[in-house]
């Protein structure tokens, strides 16, 4: 089992110990990637893939707002590598290495531009090799979801499409393929107002459509302790069983104060009542959530529903965790 990490270093825990491993994360001057095949002991010089001095790996909503870690990294059949990118100004990369991150392809631009930045990139591959790319747009109220495959390789990707229309400001997708080739997405959705209370909606395309069917809430209700939720992530286990986390808000100016979750036994047919992460929601450790990577990975999912997650949180002058939690749904 290969781990891939975005922005920092794995940590090995029961069941999720890799052979290889992998860093991609951005810095100023560009998206750089580096590979262990020693388990983590030593990491190969970094390669930069953007060779840019725009602002690699950081997902703008507007002038003033935007969100690092806007960036992600896949692995698919017979070593291929796929890792994507967005940068300040607008346009979304993606990079691939056939030889398993040994070496990497020029950047091949996607979509998006200076009036309709991309952001939030997620990445899939199914068993036969094609790339499934969900994005996110800034600069608009109203942006909707974009999804693009490659059946290639990742040499070149079909026109994009809008997953599902609605009038309020869909945000942060997270993408996965099962066994049977259904793609499931989750994204954070406002309502109509732009930047007011968000909930978690779910879709999927099974294998012989070819559209996404009607998006449904798996995020609840809001709660007076928290109002609002952003910032999904989706795994799948080695039994195709659905996991999902999100951030959840106090309020709307607020930073997040927990991690929500919920899961699916049945392909996405039905999910579980959402419920706090163990371990997250403390007011004594301050905010939680990455305060700059907010788009990066942060769960993980193994055979028997045996999960990973990874939080930090942070208290203005007083002190900062990352915290690694384990757990299993029966």
């Amino acid at each position: 089992m290969s781990l891939f990490c975005m922005g920092s270093a794995p940590v090995e825990g029961d069941g999720f110990s890799a052979a290889q491993l992998s860093q991609f994360h951005s810095v100023r001057r560009g998206a750089f990637f580096s590979r262990s095949t020693d388990g983590g002991e030593t990491f190969s010089p970094a390669i930069n893939l953007s060779n840019t001095i725009a602002g690699a790996g950081k997902g703008r909503l507007s002038r003033q707002r935007w969100d690092n870690g806007s960036l992600d990294l896949v692995r698919g059949p017979e070593g291929f590598l796929y890792a994507a990118w967005t940068e300040y100004e607008g346009p979304l990369f993606i990079s691939r290495s056939m030889d398993d991150g040994v070496s990497f392809s020029a950047p091949l631009r996607i979509a998006g531009g200076d009036a309709s930045p991309a952001r939030g990139p997620s990445l899939a591959v199914d068993a036969q090799g094609v790339v499934h790319l969900a994005w996110a747009v800034g600069e608009d109220q109203r942006a909707d979801i974009h999804y693009a495959i490659s059946d290639d390789r990742g040499e070149s990707f079909s026109p994009s499409r809008i997953v599902r229309q609605s009038s309020g400001h869909s945000d942060a997708p997270g993408i996965v393929v099962d066994r049977k080739h259904t793609v499931h997405l989750v994204y954070a959705e406002s309502d109509p107002v732009f930047f007011q209370r968000y909930n978690i909606f779910y879709t999927r395309m099974k294998a012989e459509r070819d559209y996404f069917d009607q998006p449904r809430k798996i995020s609840g209700d809001h709660t007076e302790r928290f109002q609002s939720v952003s910032f999904p992530e989706i795994a799948l286990d080695e039994d195709d069983h659905l996991y999902v986390v999100w951030n959840l808000y106090p309020g709307i100016q607020y930073r997040p104060q927990g991690l929500g979750c919920t899961f699916s036994q049945d392909g996405g047919d039905s999910f579980a009542s959402p419920v706090l992460v163990a371990g997250t929601g403390e007011p004594a450790y301050g905010s939680s959530g990455s305060r700059q990577g907010s788009l990066m990975r942060r769960l993980a999912a193994r055979e028997s529903g045996s999960i990973a997650v990874v939080n930090s949180t942070y208290r203005a002058g007083e002190s900062s965790h990352i915290w690694l939690m384990r757990g299993r749904v029966e």
